[in-house]
């Protein structure tokens, strides 16, 4: 696939008083995987950083802001613990491939604040371009197509139209498939374009680039003066459990695992 233009990225100065920033994503927080809140809980409760920027999937699906208002729902349950989160300090969230439809309503319900993807964060001297990562995985063709309708105003106010039963029960149907082609192994993951990357980087005039998405959590030189920095998914159940957060400082980025 042809590369696009590199997009102009949003910018988010940091505030003099901050001094350490947290990165994370892909938790694909579920009902049925209680222990991934939990974890993330005890995280927000804890972490002694300054702000908490979520790139993307933090929900496996999102079926609009509608099912926060559903009595006992697990949207509900999650966001409460978001906003008790968000009033201690401030907490950022980017829309990923799973939870495109976070809209307006999610925002006001917990106090995050939604980010542009891509943004620029400028930290203690220093730009760090933050993006969910999949607009990058070029050679997912058909994903690419699909990313550009769901991201449609028209396609999603259409969607977000049908009751809420209906789109729970598409987005359980969704899962169910995506599930079926891990456990086949037919399931195709393409990383992140290398040369797409670097000139998102040089557009923004950065030197590290910071996303999720591909699950292959690693760092990777990006010309001979970039960075890409690709943050873990959250699967406390798993062996080995895994999770964790890529903390931003003046001294540069430093891996923190939660779980194992």
């Amino acid at each position: 696939m042809t590369p696009p233009a590199a997009p102009t990225a949003t910018e988010l100065a940091a505030p003099p008083g901050w001094r350490a920033v947290d990165c994370l994503a892909d938790l694909h927080l579920e009902a049925e995987l209680p222990q991934t809140l939990a974890l993330l809980q005890r995280h927000l409760q804890a972490t002694p950083a300054d702000a908490v920027l979520i790139l993307g999937d933090l929900f496996e699906v999102w079926v609009g802001d509608d099912a926060i208002d559903e009595p006992g729902s697990f949207e509900a349950q999650a966001c409460a613990v978001l906003r008790e989160a968000a009033q201690r300090r401030p907490l950022y969230f980017m829309h990923g491939n799973r939870d495109f439809l976070v809209g307006p309503a999610f925002a006001r319900h917990t106090g995050i604040t939604l980010l542009a993807d891509p943004t620029v964060l400028s930290l203690a001297g220093r730009r760090w371009l933050l993006t969910h990562g999949d607009a990058l995985c070029l050679d997912d063709v058909h994903y690419q197509r699909f990313r550009a309708l769901s991201r449609d105003p028209a396609w999603q106010a259409q969607l977000l139209a049908r009751p809420l039963p209906e789109r729970r029960a598409t987005g359980r149907s969704a899962r169910a498939d995506s599930q079926a082609r891990k456990d086949a192994g037919t399931a195709v993951y393409a990383d992140v374009d290398p040369a797409a990357a670097l000139a998102w980087l040089q557009a923004a005039g950065a030197d590290a680039l910071i996303h999720g998405h591909t699950h292959l959590p690693a760092d990777h030189a990006l010309g001979p003066a970039g960075t890409r920095h690709v943050l873990t998914d959250w699967e406390p159940a798993a062996t080995p459990p895994r999770a964790g957060v890529l903390r931003l400082s003046a001294s540069g980025s430093e891996r923190l695992p939660l779980a194992g």
